[in-house]
């Protein structure tokens, strides 16, 4: 393999064609000049300089591998500038996260894309167990999650605080229990546990979302509302899905008593080398939430 350092001494030889200014080009002594473009010719095995005093001329094998070089030590040249770059918004950003949450970031980042055309963001919604093995797995670049990691390869950062709050139909203003049982429940996936923390912290009644009528269910974040504002019943969801809901005037949202809220986890490998892009992502995500 030709040793580009070499190559490089040669080519900027045939360029200034002056062995003293070549040296001063390159911060070199003349015999080092000398002694790379000897080591070139031994290497290839070709006479690539006929000297004439201080003066010389290329042999045609010198011309060749001029003529080559300049395309090689231009890709060199690039791709060390290419290692070397690492752009804030430039390539791709794969975040995960629960429902509620992406409903809040997806948009923003997008938006931020919009900007950045040469930044790529990959949006996973799922459930805290499969961020966390996404993670682990490096499927996922940044996770975030509603309770933080036992593993101990994730680290797990606090950013937010997300409010649980009880949604009923627009025309529900009582929130008493009678009222609840009345309405009966719309579940999702986090429906229980989410009703567990809010309703037992406000309710004395409470035991388990099963003490009420199970009037629907719907796995996707975005729909969750939509038997609730036709007035089938009640359900209880983090506060980015509610602020997301198209239609606010159908629904009523009640702050009760004891407020409960999530805690939002942002989550990464640890020890991995975070490239710029990454960062910057992560950083406007914390100024989001």
């Amino acid at each position: 393999m030709i040793n580009t350092t070499w190559l490089r001494t040669f080519c900027t030889l045939v360029d200034v064609g002056h062995f003293t200014r070549t040296a001063e080009c390159l911060h070199m002594t003349q015999s080092g000049v000398s002694q790379h473009v000897r080591k070139l010719e031994e290497q290839l095995g070709v006479k690539l300089l006929v000297r004439q005093g201080k003066q010389f001329s290329l042999t045609e094998a010198a011309k060749r591998l001029y003529a080559d070089a300049q395309d090689i030590l231009l890709a060199l040249s690039n791709l060390e500038q290419t290692v070397g770059e690492d752009p804030p918004y430039e390539g791709a950003v794969r975040v995960m996260s629960p429902g509620s949450v992406g409903l809040k970031l997806y948009p923003r980042l997008l938006a931020m894309q919009n900007v950045h055309s040469n930044l790529t963001i990959d949006y996973r919604f799922a459930p805290n167990t499969e961020v966390e093995n996404a993670v682990v797995e490096s499927s996922a670049d940044i996770g975030f999650m509603t309770a933080k990691s036992t593993l101990a390869e994730v680290v797990c950062t606090p950013v937010a605080e997300e409010p649980l709050i009880l949604i009923t139909p627009a025309a529900v203003k009582n929130t008493d229990w009678n009222t609840l049982t009345s309405l009966g429940f719309i579940d999702h996936p986090d429906g229980s546990h989410h009703a567990n923390l809010l309703l037992s912290s406000n309710y004395p009644q409470f035991q388990h979302s099963n003490l009420f009528a199970r009037k629907g269910f719907s796995n996707q974040i975005g729909m969750i509302l939509e038997p609730v504002s036709l007035g089938l019943g009640f359900t209880v969801l983090p506060a980015y899905a509610v602020e997301a809901f198209q239609r606010p005037e159908c629904i009523n949202a009640h702050r009760l008593a004891n407020p409960v809220s999530e805690t939002i986890y942002q989550c990464v490998l640890r020890n991995r080398s975070l490239p710029n892009r990454i960062k910057t992502v992560m950083e406007n995500i914390e100024q989001w939430l």
